[in-house]
């Protein structure tokens, strides 16, 4: 229960969203441009970007403005127009709670504790690394393990290198990113290692970081062992079977300085399950619907929090469609009609939303994402309507580094039997 002088403190918002990334930053510009004034947007950096400002390297923005960008390029269209139209950025902002009612406590070295009550929630604040604790790892607790991101952020904003000789760990794309970078910078990588028998990352980061620089990628191989006292002296790497257990006498040592873990991101969601909100064993974000709504009503969650993508410009569409409909949401426009469930079928992980509304007026098309389970040659995506197939794709290839977008048709909406939708790759 509030105290009067505390209750006095309440500001009261339209729209609140925490984080000012790539998504954050989206959903701003969304909500203002269908007419919500009264947005605030909070970020705990000192500055708006979020990761988009350590990748240097281009490859942004294909899809959404047709040409290539680096990551500061990309993040800076969107802080330019967030300006443009006046948002309200509080940067250096920490929120430390939120609850089913939508009322936030932050804090900020500039105002001190600051208390929200806001009309609709936007839940925008990325991911993390996994770390090497969750890796269970052998070997001594030296220096010279860095996540692949944190050596990002050294070498490419503060200007320090990592190490010399560097083994990376996992082929997600900021581990193969910075096999590149490092290698620009005069270090020298000795292999990329993947337990899994493939990459996690895209192919073009496969083809441009490894094989342009002949690092080889050594597929179902791990880490071992880790040797040093005070510094990384070497690695030993093993294979490992069908089991993921490693291979005895298939043992090879690296001598290294350097270890880069790209194992891995996890969205940052101790605040989501704060505010009681249904969560996704197969995402580890939220469970939402269409509109990218929470089971906690007038609570939104976009972009890497919810799910982690592989593209930014991804990002940015899918938190552009959670600003809209958090503004019709305080805007008083509500949804009619009835849920279809969707539900991962065989080899689907973590298809988003996971609900759709067949609304009881005109349906608009839905964007549906996934990643694959595996890696499939020449397979058919396959929406079935309970005993209905409603969507049959055929892939050339699918692979757990790239996600999958389909678009659901307005007519294919509208047909929907009240059937749990199901979503399959088939031979």
């Amino acid at each position: 229960m509030l105290s009067e002088e505390l209750r006095s403190q309440v500001e009261k918002v339209d729209i609140l969203i925490v984080g000012a990334g790539p998504a954050g930053m989206a959903a701003a510009i969304a909500a203002k441009e269908a007419g919500v004034d009264s947005i605030v947007v909070l970020e705990r950096e000192e500055h708006m970007g979020g990761i988009l400002r350590q990748c240097i390297h281009n490859g942004f923005g294909l899809h959404r403005f047709k040409e290539e960008l680096t990551g500061p390029e990309y993040a800076q269209r969107d802080i330019d127009r967030v300006q443009e139209l006046g948002i309200e950025v509080r940067c250096g902002t920490t929120v430390l709670s939120i609850d089913e009612n939508r009322f936030v406590t932050a804090v900020s070295k500039e105002k001190g504790i600051q208390l929200f009550a806001c009309g609709a929630l936007i839940l925008a604040m990325g991911c993390r690394e996994r770390p090497r604790g969750a890796l269970a790892t052998p070997g001594t607790r030296c220096a010279g393990i860095y996540s692949a991101g944190t050596a990002q952020k050294y070498v490419n904003l503060e200007g320090y290198m990592p190490g010399k000789r560097v083994v990376i760990l996992g082929s997600g794309d900021i581990g193969l990113i910075m096999a590149r970078r490092m290698t620009l910078q005069g270090a020298k990588v000795l292999a990329c290692v993947e337990i899994m028998p493939y990459s996690g990352g895209l192919n073009r980061n496969i083809v441009q970081c490894l094989d342009d620089f002949g690092i080889p990628l050594m597929l179902s191989h791990t880490v071992v062992d880790i040797h040093g006292k005070e510094r990384l002296t070497g690695v030993t790497v093993a294979r490992v079977d069908d089991k993921r257990n490693p291979i005895p006498g298939t043992e090879q040592h690296f001598d290294c300085d350097t270890l880069l873990l790209s194992v891995g991101l996890l969205p940052e969601n101790e605040l989501t399950q704060m505010a009681g909100v249904e969560m996704s064993a197969q995402t580890s974000g939220a469970v939402v619907d269409d509109a990218l709504q929470t089971s906690a009503e007038g609570i939104f969650a976009c972009g890497n929090v919810l799910h982690v993508h592989d593209l930014v410009d991804f990002v940015s569409a899918e938190s552009m469609r959670a600003g809209k409909a958090a503004a019709e949401y305080v805007q008083g426009k509500n949804r009619a009609g009835r849920y279809a469930q969707v539900k991962d079928g065989n080899g689907v992980r973590g298809a988003v939303p996971q609900r759709i509304l067949v609304p009881d007026g005109e349906a608009e098309p839905i964007q549906l994402m996934f990643r694959p389970a595996n890696v499939y040659e020449n397979s058919y995506i396959v929406i079935r309507d309970g005993e209905n197939q409603i969507l049959r794709q055929k892939k050339r290839i699918l692979a757990p580094g790239e996600m999958v977008e389909l678009t659901l048709k307005p007519e294919m909406i509208k047909a929907f039997s009240g059937a749990d939708l199901t979503v399959s790759i088939e031979q």
